[in-house]
């Protein structure tokens, strides 16, 4: 099985005519993404041609939905556009919104989930600032490199960090993924660590679940507790910041030490002391995920 994204999919692509839209586009197209048409009220009506596949496109994401049966967005619209882009998705009825677009405004992405929440949160939302999600062999929902580990296999992923999704699934690609899930590095992000560790703990393929946190928050602390308290599956971690200097954003908006709070020492200590294996390099997490396994 695969969590949220499976090959059955139905995807729209907001923002799809533009430049990034349209090369991701390809790539998720290629990796077997069911990619059933393109959103852009400007260009409603056009049949784009992609690498030889004729995508329609539709002015609203309803109309998209009414033609196609989509149940997927993935939203490329740029910054000022994104709330609306996402409202709209959600106003539709979407069931899964991937919102790729980097530099959206706290207060937009604030607004648009609280919008989302008012409407009985039957969308779920994957980001801002993220990479998406990709169920290998199946389907992929965003900018993940398709060919890092092409078949489906035994671990969950869930990740704040775009690369170190891409590096985690390079080193353990002989083992494969259930599913891998970039939730986005911004203050304000929709599905959380805790959302994709109840997916995959509930997902029969799914054997380990690798966690990946960063500094900033407190997403790791309360992602541990619920390690804790609900999580029989093995987790392995890695947190990645630990010679971050305060009060300096390093990469993601989200990134950022202020006093104690936030650092990666105490996210890394209340993995630990929920049972969860934290690595102290990229390399290290793969070699305990491989011993957990027993490949080690």
């Amino acid at each position: 099985m695969a969590i949220f994204l499976t090959g059955e999919s139905r995807v729209l692509v907001q923002g799809m005519t533009g430049a990034e839209g349209m090369r991701h586009t390809r790539r998720m197209l290629a990796a077997g993404t069911r990619i059933v048409g393109g959103v852009n009220p400007r260009k409603a009506g056009r049949v784009v041609d992609v690498d030889d596949r004729g995508v329609p496109v539709f002015a609203t994401v309803a109309e998209g939905m009414a033609a196609t049966g989509a149940d997927v967005s993935v939203v490329f619209v740029p910054p000022p556009f994104a709330r609306a882009a996402v409202e709209e998705a959600a106003d539709a009825g979407i069931g899964l919104a991937v919102v790729i677009t980097e530099g959206i405004p706290v207060h937009d992405a604030v607004a648009f989930h609280a919008h989302v929440r008012a409407l009985g949160g039957a969308t779920r939302v994957i980001g801002p600032n993220c990479p998406g999600l990709i169920s290998p062999g199946r389907s992929n929902a965003g900018i993940i490199p398709a060919d890092i580990a092409p078949e489906p296999g035994r671990i969950g992923l869930v990740s704040k960090s775009g690369t170190l999704t891409y590096q985690l699934m390079y080193e353990l690609r002989d083992i494969g993924f259930s599913s891998a899930v970039g939730i986005g590095g911004d203050p304000v992000v929709g599905t959380t660590h805790i959302d994709c560790l109840a997916a995959f703990e509930a997902d029969p393929d799914t054997e380990l679940i690798v966690l990946i946190g960063e500094i900033g928050g407190d997403a790791e602390e309360r992602a541990a507790a619920y390690v804790a308290a609900h999580v029989t599956k093995p987790v392995v971690g890695y947190v990645a910041g630990f010679t971050a200097p305060e009060g300096r954003t390093m990469g993601h908006a989200g990134a950022i030490v202020s006093g104690s709070t936030g650092t990666a020492s105490a996210k890394r200590a209340a993995l630990e002391a929920a049972g969860v294996a934290v690595g102290a390099t990229p390399a290290e997490t793969a070699a305990l995920v491989r011993g957990v396994l027993g490949m080690g």
